[in-house]
């Protein structure tokens, strides 16, 4: 359904498909990562098509079904190990607040490097974009 709207502007199609294909595939995030990091985007912004269609993808990837529902809660749960849980963090800020907290950037910088930190942006970044396109245009409500 996503892709059918998306064909309504030819140009806004491709560059998606070429972002969206660079995020989901041609990257380092780690697979269930990228899956958690999508399905708090969709929780966070109201979009439930985005949650239903990426909760089979975590599941491939490994990602727990007690995680993916934990995914949902208001706050980062227990469940989730320091990595998801840094990343979640990270996740929360940029579409909650847009503003990552110095002492969280500080963090992320300790772990990873910028090749990754950057990916880990543009992932949350471009299902933000993506969250907000499905829900402004009322696709899978």
């Amino acid at each position: 359904m996503l892709y059918q709207v998306l064909l309504n502007s030819a140009p806004i199609a491709r560059g998606w498909e070429r972002m969206l294909t660079a995020v989901r595939n041609q990257t380092g995030v780690p697979p269930a990562l990228r899956e958690l990091i999508i399905l708090r985007v969709a929780v966070l912004n109201g979009a439930p098509f985005e949650f239903e269609a990426h909760a089979p993808i975590a599941l491939r990837e490994g990602v727990s079904e007690q995680k993916i529902v934990a995914v949902s809660e208001i706050a980062i749960a227990e469940i989730f190990n320091p990595e998801e849980r840094l990343v979640l963090a990270l996740t929360d800020a940029m579409t909650r607040d847009i503003v990552v907290p110095d002492g969280l950037m500080v963090e992320l910088k300790q772990r990873y490097d910028d090749e990754r930190l950057v990916e880990f942006v543009a992932t949350v970044a471009a299902y933000n974009m993506v969250s907000r396109f499905l829900v402004a245009l009322h696709i899978g409500h």
